[in-house]
């Protein structure tokens, strides 16, 4: 394949015939779907979490040091370190104007200068979740402290050299994938701005 061709590979929107889609669940956050589909000469049977979609954010300060929180997350049973984060769950709120409010409801900042980094599919064969990760400099402390709770209560937050952070990735020291792609994406793009 040449550098031209493999510049026009990309996800295709592919739309098979649905025959049934069921809530198996309803959850408080998110939904369990179970769809059967039509696919080649069959029909396929898959369940997944229905999800809203969400947005992170890396934080980038004039130091070149990246904003990590750790919070507990139950399904992994692990504090892990992750970039601030949020749901897409209010009707209507684009995903810059979610981003914003992640970064001060989770780290009591404000960001000057936004752009969007890179959108990413968290896990296709088990939900739709598309995750909008976004570069935010310029920062300032929020006008207010949010009030936390729940996982939230107790985040522990940190500046992180953008090096040492992808060295924690690439060691397996920390293995939340949006704080990898989030990462990863900003060390190349500040790259090629250098």
């Amino acid at each position: 394949m040449t550098d031209d061709s493999a510049a026009m590979l990309r996800d295709e929107p592919f739309e098979p015939e649905i025959v049934s889609s069921d809530l198996g669940f309803k959850g408080v956050v998110w939904d369990v779907r179970d769809d059967r589909v039509r696919y080649g000469d069959g029909e396929i049977r898959r369940q997944y979490v229905a999800h809203t979609g969400a947005v992170a954010i890396l934080a980038l300060d004039a130091e070149g040091r990246v904003l990590l929180i750790q919070q507990y997350r139950h399904p992994i049973r692990h504090r892990d370190w992750e970039l601030p984060a949020g749901l897409l769950d209010i009707a209507g709120e684009e995903p810059l104007e979610a981003a914003r409010r992640e970064l001060a409801e989770e780290a009591d900042l404000v960001a000057e200068h936004w752009e969007p980094l890179v959108a990413s599919w968290t896990t296709p064969g088990g939900n739709d979740e598309l995750i909008h990760i976004f570069l935010a400099a310029g920062l300032a402390p929020a006008p207010e402290a949010h009030a936390r709770e729940d996982e939230e209560a107790d985040i522990r937050v940190e500046w992180v050299p953008l090096q040492s952070a992808v060295d924690a990735v690439l060691d397996g020291r920390m293995r939340n994938g949006i704080l990898g792609i989030g990462v990863m994406a900003a060390t190349l793009r500040l790259r090629d701005r250098a």
